[in-house]
């Protein structure tokens, strides 16, 4: 199964949930490979950090930039999941990717800035489907990085926005503002293997919906 995780703006926290969601499959005894088509190389930073510390288990990570749709291909032919982390903007990466994955999730934070991009989104996703059909796929969003303590109903916003983009489907998991997100990049771990019960419980509510979708 291929999970390409895309964003049409940086900040969004695109490379933390690509590698936690690695992670979170790593914990269950899934066969995974991280392919990180990013130039900026956070994800693949993140992989050589927990290579270096010896973080069991191991996650493979490979990079390819340029179109990626073979690479994806042939990496779902040896392993039961590729999780790919892709630059925070429309790019062939991008584009490509949207023509093998089985599962396309949109990070986004909620902020108008944010919204603004889904649309856009939706515009590129379209194209490339237009260009080469992808029947089986399925698109996600996933609100990250909101407020510990919220004073607005983020979620209730963000469905009313995305009501008129049908493509894209809501998910319930919120992906918090917390610390231990940033922690865990610098560590080459997952939350799932640190010390906060709040941050494991998102994560492992969003590969579940992820995967039970």
């Amino acid at each position: 199964m291929i999970i390409l995780v895309v964003s049409q703006k940086g900040g969004c926290g695109k490379s933390t949930t690509s590698v936690n969601i690695c992670a979170e499959l790593a914990r269950a005894n899934k066969d995974v490979v991280l392919l990180d088509a990013d130039k900026q190389g956070t994800a693949a930073r993140w992989a050589a950090d927990r290579n270096t510390a010896e973080v069991s288990p191991v996650i493979h990570c490979v990079q390819k930039f340029g179109n990626i749709r073979e690479t994806l291909l042939d990496l779902d032919k040896r392993y039961e999941f590729v999780v790919v982390d892709t630059a925070g903007r429309d790019s062939k990466e991008m584009r490509t990717g949207i023509t093998a994955a089985d599962i396309v999730l949109v990070p986004f934070r909620p902020s108008q800035p944010d919204l603004d991009t889904l649309a856009h989104f939706v515009e590129v996703f379209e194209e490339a489907l237009d260009l080469m059909p992808n029947p089986s796929i399925k698109a996600f969003a996933v609100l990250t990085m909101a407020p510990s303590n919220p004073v607005v109903n983020e979620t209730n916003e963000a469905k009313e926005y995305l009501a008129e983009y049908p493509q894209l489907k809501l998910l319930k998991t919120i992906i918090r503002d917390r610390k231990v997100y940033r922690d865990c990049m610098a560590e080459g771990k997952g939350v799932v293997e640190m010390d906060n019960g709040k941050a494991k419980g998102e994560i492992q509510m969003l590969v579940k919906e992820l995967l039970s979708d």
